[in-house]
C-alpha cells in the first residue's frame, strides 16, 4: 500500500511542479538561504531560479508584479502571514486590480509546540477574503488540497494567495 504524503511532502512536491514551469521565478525571505521551516521545500528549486530579498515586503510584492508584466510567474513568499500584511498597498490597491500571474506562498504560524506570538500567528484571512476582489484566495489543509491549490494556482490567471497553515507540517 502506498503511504500519504505528508504536509511537508506536498509542500516540496508543489514547489517542485512549479519550478518546472521555465516561466516561474522563487522570490521572498528564506528562499535561497536557510532561515526558517519551509526553506526545505524548496529544494527542488534551482538556484538560478531563486531571487533571495531583504526584508522589505512592500518592495518584494511590487517587484513580484513587475516581473510578471515581464512574463515571469513570480511566486512570491512571505513566511508568515502577518509578514504580507506590511505589502497590502501592493496587493489591496495594485496587483487585486491587474491580471498579473503572481502565486503568493504565505504561513499562518502554529502556536503549539512553542508559541511564537501575535506577529506570527495572525489568522487575518477572513479580513483579506473581505478586501480582495480578484485575488484567488486558497487554504489548503490537507497534503492533496495543498498540491492541487499550486497546481490551480499556476494554471489560472491572476493573481492568487495560497495559505498554508504551520499546524498542518506537525
Amino acid at each position: 500500500m502506498d503511504r500519504l504524503l505528508t504536509y511537508a511532502e506536498a509542500a516540496a512536491q508543489a514547489m517542485a511542479h512549479l519550478a518546472a514551469d521555465p516561466r516561474t521565478l522563487f522570490v521572498g525571505q528564506s528562499v535561497a538561504y536557510p532561515g526558517q521551516r519551509l526553506f526545505g521545500t524548496f529544494a527542488a528549486v534551482p538556484m538560478e531560479r531563486r531571487i533571495e530579498l531583504p526584508i522589505a515586503e512592500d518592495f518584494q510584492l511590487g517587484f513580484c508584479s513587475g516581473l510578471a508584466m515581464a512574463g515571469h510567474v513570480p511566486v512570491c513568499f512571505y513566511p508568515r502571514l502577518d509578514f504580507l500584511l506590511l505589502a497590502m498597498n501592493q496587493l489591496a490597491n495594485h496587483l487585486d486590480w491587474m491580471e498579473q500571474h503572481v502565486i503568493i506562498r504565505t504561513a499562518i504560524g502554529s502556536r503549539v509546540p512553542l508559541d511564537p506570538g501575535a506577529a506570527h500567528s495572525h489568522d487575518c484571512v477572513a479580513g483579506l477574503r473581505g478586501i480582495l476582489v480578484n485575488t484567488v484566495i486558497e487554504e489548503p489543509t490537507t497534503p492533496e488540497a495543498l498540491l492541487r491549490a499550486y497546481r490551480a494556482a499556476l494554471d489560472r490567471k491572476g493573481p492568487t494567495l495560497v495559505v498554508e497553515r504551520m499546524a498542518c507540517y506537525a
